[in-house]
């Protein structure tokens, strides 16, 4: 059985459930980073699921979702055979992380998306062609820029 949540810990989770909101990711994803960013020594699934109360489904796929975008890392513990893991305190790491895996995709879709839409402007009737032209313009356009920018906008995360 392990101690209850104290205030501070529930405060910490708090603000990292309320970012997970922000930026539409599940619940358990804020709860998992947060408890794991306040706690001084590295948690298996066993020691999440009993503290936060959720399942241990939801416990492993959050995990794995927080690997993914760099944000928590696997510690090994001499005489465990449990995986155990830590907080990525880092912010540089973890935004690289979720841009990499959530924005980038989205990114590099939205390319040949417009290419498709290209395609598609030759099959419109005269009179809308050059209403869609100029909005396909303008959508790569956006396109060029979220690629310049993003490289840029993540120079401005320091190391901590």
């Amino acid at each position: 059985m392990s101690t209850p949540l104290s205030e501070m810990e529930k405060e910490v989770i708090d603000i990292f459930v309320r970012i997970a909101g922000v930026l539409s990711l599940p619940r358990s994803i804020g709860e998992l980073y947060g408890l794991l960013f306040i706690s001084p020594d590295p948690l298996c699934i066993d020691d999440c699921v009993r503290k936060l109360g959720i399942s241990k489904g939801s416990t492993s796929q959050g995990l794995k979702i927080l690997r993914s975008f760099a944000a928590v890392k696997p510690v090994y513990m001499p005489g465990d055979r449990r995986d155990f893991f830590t907080a990525e305190a880092e912010l540089r790491k973890i935004v690289g992380g979720f841009v990499s895996e959530q924005v980038r995709p989205h990114l590099d879709n939205g390319k040949e998306r417009v290419a498709r839409i290209q395609l598609l402007l030759a099959e419109e009737t005269p009179e809308r062609k050059e209403f869609f032209a100029e909005r396909i313009k303008r959508l790569e356009g956006w396109q060029k820029r979220a690629n310049a920018v993003l490289p840029f906008a993540l120079n401005f995360i320091k190391p901590d």
